[in-house]
Formats: C-alpha cells, sequence, structure tokens
C-alpha cells in the first residue's frame, strides 16, 4: 500500500496506496514554522499520575512505530525507557502485507500473523510481542491516545490512562478515505482495509462471495482485485480516471496492466462517478448505483480511494494545510521541543527535489523512524534526504500464470519514454531537461532494479534520441548505466 498525496497534477508528481491512499504530499514552499533547540528533562519528578513516568512514547502502533523501537534497542535506550501506545490488538506489523499475501485464499499460503511482523519486510529481526518483552518496551495495545497537554507533557487515552512523557513521537499514520454513510459507505459487504482486522472482514466476505465491486484504480484496487482473482470470483473495478494508477503510469503502461487483468477475468468501468451503494432486504450491499443510473450487481465492494493522515488529537502541534499531515524539520522535529512525527503523517521537507512533502509508503515509514530515533538519541544532524520510492506486486499466489513486480525511483516529471513490450518486462523513463527524473520497471532482475535508485537519484544527463532507440529494457538501462558512469 503506498501514496505521494500532491496538491498539484500528476505532471508534478505522484499521489499513489497503499498502493491508493494519498501519501506524497507536497508542496513547493515550506510553512514559515520556526523549529527551536529547547532541551527538556527526559525524566520527571514523580506526580500523582496512574501510571508510572515515560522517558519516550511512542503514539501509533504501525510500521514506522516498529522501526523506531528498533533503533531505540539498538541505542541501548528502550529498556524501561520506552512506551509504545497503540490502538490495535497487534504488536506493529509490515502493513503491505494486508493487500497482497493476506487476501490469498486459504490453500494459496496466505500471510498471517506472526509471520509478517515488523521488521521482516527490510529483512530484520521479526518483532513478535515477546521481542518487546524482552527488549523492556512498554506496549499498550487497544487504547488510543484521545488528548495531549502540551504543558504539562501528558497524554489521555481512551482507557483513562493519564501518560507524562519525556519525548513523543507521533507515528499515527493514516486512515482509509470512506464512502459517505447516506451513500451506503457503512452498508455491510461493504469493505475498506487498513488494519489486520479489516482484511480478516474482507476475507469472510470473500468466502461467501460470487460477485466484487471494486472501487478505485490505484494501489488498492490493483492488488485487491488480483487477489479476487485468486478467488475465482466475478470481479470488476470502477475507478473515475482515465485508466490506472493515472497518478504514476503512462496511459500505454496502464493499458499493458489492465490488458493482463482482463486476461484473468477482470472488468474495467473507467471514467465513471458511483452515485450509492443500494442494499437487499437483510441490509447487506446488493449492487453498486452509477451516476448514469446504471446498475453493477455485487455481493462484496472494497473501497480503495485513498487515505488521510491521523492528526487528531495532535491538531495544536502544527499542521501542514496544504498537504495534510504535522509540519516537521529534516530531523522530524515538530515546532513544540520535544515531539517528533514520523512516517505517513508527517509533511517533511524533501530535500532532493526542494519541496514539502507528505510520503505513505512503508519504505518511507521506516526510513524516517531510523533517521528521527538516530537524531534524537545521537550526534546525527544531517536532514533527511529521502528519495521516493514505490513497488506493487500482484498475482503472486500458487498457480497465477504471471506474477507482476514492479518498482519506480524517483519523480515522474517531464517526458517519458517507454521500451519493452511488458511480456516479459517494460521499463518506463521520465526525463526534465536532459535530466533522468525517475524510472519504473516491471519485471526486472535483482541487478536491475538495484540500478533504479542509483539512477533517479543521481539524475544524469540521458541522450534521448539514443533511449528512445534501445531495441530492449536491458539495452535502455544499459544506456542508463553508463550516462550514469559518464556523469560520475
Amino acid at each position: 500500500m503506498a501514496t505521494i498525496s500532491n496538491s498539484f497534477s500528476l505532471k508534478h508528481g505522484l499521489s499513489l496506496w497503499c498502493p491508493q491512499s494519498s501519501s506524497l504530499t507536497r508542496s513547493l514552499q515550506a510553512p514559515s514554522i520556526r523549529y527551536r533547540t529547547v532541551h527538556r528533562n527526559y525524566v520527571v519528578v514523580s506526580s500523582a499520575f496512574s501510571n508510572e513516568n515515560r522517558e519516550f512514547v511512542i503514539v501509533g502502533g504501525g510500521n514506522a512505530a516498529g522501526y523506531a523501537a528498533r533503533t531505540f534497542a539498538e541505542h541501548g535506550m528502550a529498556d524501561g525507557r520506552l512506551c509504545i501506545v497503540s490502538k490495535e490488538p497487534y504488536a506493529p506489523y509490515e502493513r503491505p502485507a494486508l493487500t497482497k499475501a493476506y487476501l490469498f485464499p486459504l490453500d494459496k499460503k496466505p500471510a498471517r500473523l506472526p509471520g509478517f511482523h515488523t521488521c521482516v519486510g527490510s529483512g530484520g529481526e521479526r518483532q513478535t510481542p515477546e521481542w518487546y518483552k524482552e527488549k523492556g518496551i512498554e506496549m499498550l495495545y487497544e487504547d488510543p491516545v484521545t488528548s495531549i497537554d502540551i504543558e504539562k507533557q501528558t497524554l489521555a487515552t481512551n482507557s483513562g490512562k493519564l501518560l507524562k512523557y519525556g519525548t513523543l513521537i507521533i507515528a499515527t499514520g493514516c486512515s482509509a478515505s470512506r464512502f459517505p454513510e447516506k451513500i451506503g459507505g457503512n452498508l455491510p459487504g461493504v469493505h475498506y482495509i487498513r488494519d489486520v482486522a479489516d482484511a480478516d472482514s474482507l476475507i469472510s466476505s470473500l468466502e461467501k462471495a460470487q460477485k466484487v465491486v471494486v472501487v478505485g484504480g490505484g494501489y488498492i484496487g490493483m492488488e485487491v482485485a488480483a487477489a479476487a482473482v485468486g478467488w475465482k470470483l466475478d470481479t470488476t473495478i470502477i475507478f473515475p480516471e482515465e485508466h490506472l494508477l493515472q497518478r504514476l503510469f503512462t496511459p500505454s503502461l496502464a493499458q499493458r496492466y489492465e490488458e493482463l487483468y482482463k486476461e484473468n477475468g477482470v472488468k474495467f468501468l473507467k471514467g465513471t462517478a458511483i452515485k450509492n451503494l443500494e442494499a437487499g432486504s437483510d441490509g447487506r450491499v446488493t449492487s453498486v448505483r452509477l451516476g448514469d443510473g446504471s446498475i453493477i450487481e455485487a455481493d462484496t465492494v472494497i473501497i480503495g480511494i485513498g487515505a488521510k493522515p491521523v492528526v487528531s488529537p495532535f491538531e495544536k502541534v502544527g499542521l501542514n494545510t496544504t498537504i495534510g499531515g504535522i509540519q516537521v524539520d529534516g530531523q522530524f522535529r515538530t515546532n513544540i521541543p520535544g515531539i517528533f512525527a514520523i512516517g505517513d503523517v508527517a509533511a517533511f521537507p524533501l530535500k532532493i527535489y526542494n519541496r514539502i512533502a507528505r510520503v505513505e509508503h512503508v519504505d518511507h515509514a521506516r526510513r524516517s523512524a531510523q533517521h528521527c530515533v538516530k537524531a534524537l538519541l545521537s550526534a546525527q544532524t544531517s536532514t533527511y534526504d529521502y528519495l521516493p520510492y514505490f513497488y506493487s506486486r500482484v498475482f503472486e499466489y500458487e498457480g497465477s500464470q504471471r506474477k507482476i513486480w514492479w518498482q519506480f525511483f524517483g519523480d515522474n516529471v517531464g517526458e517519458t519514454i517507454e521500451i519493452g513490450n511488458f511480456d516479459p518486462k517494460i521499463a518506463t523513463f521520465w526525463l526534465e531537461s536532459g535530466k533522468l527524473k525517475g524510472v519504473l520497471l516491471e519485471s526486472g532482475s535483482p541487478e536491475e532494479f538495484q540500478l533504479l535508485p542509483k539512477l533517479a537519484r543521481c539524475q544524469p544527463i540521458v541522450d534521448k534520441s539514443k533511449l528512445q532507440r534501445a531495441s530492449s529494457v536491458e539495452e535502455a538501462l544499459e544506456i542508463a548505466r553508463a550516462s550514469l558512469q559518464a556523469s560520475v
């Protein structure tokens, strides 16, 4: 699941998931916020609180929280010092699995916890609940924070706990954008995916479903539809744009993917608005009524139309009103001393492109957490220097005729050059003023995928006509590689 949210058109950036949430949001000018260097006492004098004072508190139980916890542990600052407050009943896990392997039919080896706890997604140790206990990290499950008192440095939780913190890290992530209740957004059989409970509920529906409608042509729409094919269900994707993943894919690239989905039996309704979802006598969803009055039958509907940063109850910490989220600097410090924000919810300086962005992607969640905690605990003063990265994997279950995996690095601005025929691979290059700004590769080798971030970060000058004449993806990548070596 991944996304870049933009306040501009696709031409100026992405807005992809997670896989479709709004996630790399950006603004050309940073807000006029001053970041003060103020030292606060971590250990607070004892007070009449129902719980002990916490030196470090992380609010949010997602990937960013899990990677932050690992970094605290690596620096020897977790044991007895760190508390994580989560609304979920599980330890942090690799959320992308929810729209991929978790939705596979039971006979196709679906992913299940504890198999995808953080940090296995990046090849790290699996941080099960036992891991947190061993590291001396306090976990408060199913107890979301309801309010903050900045002056007193306290958090109130839903259960009535009052937590005193020395340093606070906000890692609340995003919530799924929903259809209004008045048009059927809350009907039984209508699903949104953001956590394990959501995915479990969807699986229960898929086990009994016959006709599935997926609303949204982004990451979630593509990944959920691919999973529905594994269940051998009548599947239709509906979205208002002209083609799949319009914020990233070119029309020609999208057409290749759409043809693949059609070969797997998926139907498309593009450029179409939805008027409402309709229910039967038992109250469950039975159909989707389109703007033109036509009706598509469905006993299961999955909504994947984006996501919103979860900023409540932290609005007073300082929001970015252009792209959403909590405004931070290059070390993830908010305008309030001792308070940081990381992951999906952080509006941060995207150094490589000199703009403010908000990125909804697991890679950013991992890296922002690590950078923030290292800056907090050590003498590290470097600015976070993130390279936008997105990927998707679909049709990976047993028996699939073709497994799909693509990666994109950089910025999708300028002219596009597409090389390859999709079978077995295809690549799209974005060039602006002769510079290679971004590159997407489908079905590449490990060595080819490793080249992509180097190209996107260095932005070498590439001979456009030479690239256009490339007879294969391999030749095109070799031209780009030579341009990179020449620039170095």
